[in-house]
């Protein structure tokens, strides 16, 4: 069987892990077990395990299968098993005597008459049955959540799964309370054509079936390799000195995360070698309060009423503390440790010249050519605008002269005639017959008799 997820070659081979029809390295395959007594010889084959492990979509639910067939199956291999009133189509992941300890870790004996057979490798046939009836999960999971919500039920369908040959499906719902879901079958049962079962579930065991990134950057250990779940409270954290924040220990499943008992024992062995009852110490300065423990380098953590300071003690000196307090006396102090970090102090280093014998005249002497550019460019902009505005015409000149001159002389001077104006400052020095026809500059100086060339027309007659 290919493996959709890893990509396929030519042939229908995977291209990601290589098993030649089969995903043996189980990368596809959620709650995968590592084979670790595959390749050890037997002296006696007859007597291996003839219990197989199989999975079922994609490793969510693992079941066992006697195989009474003549096959020797492999990791990996596609089969047809007992399901109800039909066959089901699974995935082997362990064989041999690894199963053994699979079925004593879980309670289960091997001559057990109730488990199922294998009934053959599964065919093309089978495999093409089984993806059209997987094939109608979704649409099955969508119509379940209506039919749930016209019936008003206080529950929450979280996973439908088909049977390989459609006649039967399970529905995994969560409920806080107890559910009558009589009603509930018999819509079911008429609207999908199929034998119904109902089966409920947590919010952890939901978590494992929808999957995600865990805060520590893999993926979630109940979607991978943890099958049972144990109670998780406050006290697992309390012991490891983490802060009670709700929202860094829970998981996506809103409990507390399952890896808060991971170290848990290693913490309560290394916490029987500090003492009991030693919260509070008297001394000199007042009563120093236990703040935390550190197991790594067996200190204790205190601070004093009037400072914020955390003084480090070590076990024997809060020994001999606690038990002067018990004879009634008093210490002067709490006589803390230093602690090393183990990391060498860096020493300040002081003022160094990185600049050296580096001149910055040149830079200066640039951006003093750069300023004085933008000056000069600015006053030849200003010297444009006055002659265009020595060029216009009388015309223009008495047309804005009420609005413009008016405004611009003192109150005194609006209103006297014209001629007893006090003149613009700029055409002061030009007599009158002048101030509209600035000189020729441009040309040699005209001799007396010699007409010379006419003045230029001015800029504003020539845009006219």
């Amino acid at each position: 069987m290919g493996c959709t997820n890893c990509g396929t070659e030519k042939g229908g081979k995977p291209s990601g892990c290589k098993s030649n029809g089969g995903c043996s390295s189980g990368g596809c395959n959620r709650l995968n077990v590592h084979d670790w007594l595959a390749n050890l010889p037997f002296s006696d084959p007859e007597s291996g395990c003839r219990i197989i492990e199989v999975s079922f979509n994609n490793g969510s639910r693992k079941e066992f299968f006697r195989n009474t067939t003549t096959h020797l199956f492999e990791k990996g291999d596609a089969v047809s098993v007992e399901g109800v009133s039909g066959f089901d189509v699974g995935s082997v992941t362990i064989t041999g005597e690894i199963v053994r300890l699979q079925m004593k870790k879980k309670g289960m004996e091997e001559n057990n008459p109730d488990i199922k057979k294998v009934l053959r490798r599964a065919s093309d046939k089978d495999l093409e049955i089984m993806q059209q009836n997987k094939s109608r999960e979704r649409g099955s999971l969508v119509r379940a959540r209506a039919i749930a919500r016209q019936l008003k039920l206080d529950m929450k369908m979280s996973e439908v799964e088909i049977q390989a040959d459609g006649r039967k499906a399970t529905f995994f719902y969560i409920a806080d309370d107890r559910v009558d879901f009589r009603e509930l079958i018999k819509l079911y049962a008429g609207e999908f054509r199929l034998k119904v079962e109902m089966r409920q579930i947590g919010a952890r065991q939901e978590a494992a079936k929808v999957g995600g990134i865990g805060s520590c950057g893999r993926e979630l250990c109940c979607s991978t390799w943890l099958s049972d779940f144990k109670s998780v409270n406050t006290t697992a954290a309390r012991y490891q000195n983490l802060s009670i924040n709700q929202s860094k220990l829970s998981g996506q499943c809103g409990r507390l995360k399952c890896c808060l008992n991971y170290e848990l024992d290693t913490y309560l062995d290394a916490l029987q070698n500090f003492p009991e009852n030693v919260e509070t110490l008297q001394v000199a300065k007042g009563t120093a309060i236990l703040i935390k423990k550190d197991i790594f380098k067996n200190l204790m953590w205190y601070v004093l009423p009037d400072s914020n300071k955390q003084f480090p003690l070590t076990i024997e000196r809060v020994k001999k503390i606690k038990q002067l307090n018990v004879q009634g006396n008093i210490p002067d102090g709490l006589e803390p440790v230093e602690v090393n970090t183990g990391k060498p102090k860096e020493e300040e280093s002081g003022f160094v010249d990185l600049v050296g014998q580096i001149s910055l005249k040149t830079l200066e002497k640039a951006d003093r050519k750069k300023r004085h550019g933008h000056q000069g460019s600015d006053r030849g902009r200003d010297r444009n605008a006055g002659g265009d505005r020595g060029g216009r015409g009388q015309g223009n000149r008495g047309q804005n002269n009420n609005n413009q001159n008016d405004r611009s002389r003192p109150p005194e001077n609006r209103n006297r005639p014209p001629e007893n104006r006090n003149p613009p400052p700029e055409n002061r020095s030009n007599p009158p017959e002048n101030r509209n026809n600035p000189p020729d500059r441009s040309g040699p100086e005209k001799k007396d008799g010699d007409p010379g060339k006419p003045p230029p027309p001015n800029q504003r007659n020539r845009r006219r």
